[in-house]
């Protein structure tokens, strides 16, 4: 509902109680610890959600270990947050950490770890590594195929994204046939007014205006 303020004030006042009666390093502290993080992250506080992310990633590694689904996930939280601060490569360094823990964990084709896949290539993006994004895409959106079917949001959405790895590269007939495909499958499974299809239809638009003056 958009209401941050009171969010943050509960679960700022959860917090205080669950490291009162349970201690600092109690699962449901650190869960507190990541719902706050997750408020100021929406909030655009990002470097207070860092390091609330950091205090719940450090608390996490203590009571389950570094490779623990749980403590994996406060990496890839981490990985995140430093991607919106433009902290690329130290994002780079925990996706990576993430994306290995969970292919031992997990397994290489779990959706968690196919997440991690997606979060390095689009902190890769960002770094103007294309060859390795574009990898990481190829492989994300095979596995998703493979785990959740063509029409699956997951599905589309990594189509989406190596679309627009390729808009960036002026590689205009690959984007725009996958923009198509992305863009139609959400149609199908979204609906035309929702916002992912929306946006997925404006960047189509704008690649064929690109085309058109070049």
């Amino acid at each position: 509902m958009g209401q941050y303020e009171v969010a943050k004030k509960m679960g700022t006042g959860a917090l205080k109680a669950r490291e009162g009666t349970l201690g600092s390093e109690h699962p449901d502290t650190l869960n507190s610890m990541n719902g706050i993080a997750l408020v100021l992250w929406w909030q655009g506080k990002y470097e207070a959600a860092e390091e609330v992310n950091r205090r719940a990633l450090e608390g996490r590694e203590k009571a389950l270990g570094k490779e623990h689904p749980s403590t994996l996930t406060s990496v890839s939280n981490l990985a995140l947050v430093l991607q919106y601060q433009g902290k690329y490569e130290a994002a780079e360094e925990m996706n990576r950490r993430a994306l290995e823990g969970r292919e031992k964990a997990l397994g290489k084709e779990h959706p968690d770890t196919l997440t991690s896949v997606d979060n390095l290539a689009g902190v890769l993006q960002y770094q103007g590594k294309y060859e390795a994004a574009e990898e990481m895409n190829r492989r994300a959106l095979e596995g998703y195929e493979k785990a959740l079917g063509k029409e699956h949001p997951d599905t589309l959405t990594s189509i989406y994204c190596l679309a627009f790895l390729f808009h960036q590269q002026h590689r205009y007939d690959a984007a725009s046939e996958l923009y198509e495909s992305a863009g139609s499958g959400y149609q199908r499974v979204l609906g035309p007014e929702h916002p992912t299809t929306v946006a997925c239809l404006k960047h189509y638009s704008s690649l064929t205006q690109e085309m058109q003056h070049n």
